[in-house]
């Protein structure tokens, strides 16, 4: 654990789900309504670092929060992050999958999901 990292001191209210390995929580800066993050309890920052328990912890949370916002949100799609490194927009050097949901309407063309994060690389030849 390190001191300073945000995710190694969560208050346990903000966890929402949780398992030996990964806990889930609602992002403070959500990008649609339900937004989560499942963070590894292991200190860790590269999702590359991770053992295959620690990712198959963390696809059960990933798969018990879909449960829930598709009953608590009326989830129309998803989609699911994993920032590693700083040139990948990580800022919080600790593991953490990010699970958004989409709703219909939240964006005018959805086509390209997460192709969008580098500016104009969304479209392709087959869309």
């Amino acid at each position: 654990a390190d001191p300073e990292c945000p995710f190694c001191r969560l208050p346990p209210e903000r966890i929402l789900a949780e398992n030996r390995l990964a806990v889930a929580i609602a992002d403070r800066y959500p990008v649609s309504p339900g937004h989560t993050l499942i963070i590894a309890r292991r200190h860790v920052s590269d999702f590359f670092g991770l053992d295959a328990e620690e990712v198959t912890a963390i696809w059960n949370l990933l798969i018990s929060q879909r449960r829930r916002l598709d009953w608590e949100f009326r989830v129309d799609g998803y989609n699911i992050g994993v920032n590693v490194g700083a040139m990948a927009g990580q800022t919080i050097l600790h593991v953490h999958v990010h699970l958004i949901p989409r709703y219909l309407g939240d964006l005018p063309d959805p086509t390209g999901g997460v192709r969008n994060v580098i500016p104009g690389r969304g479209k392709y030849p087959f869309a």
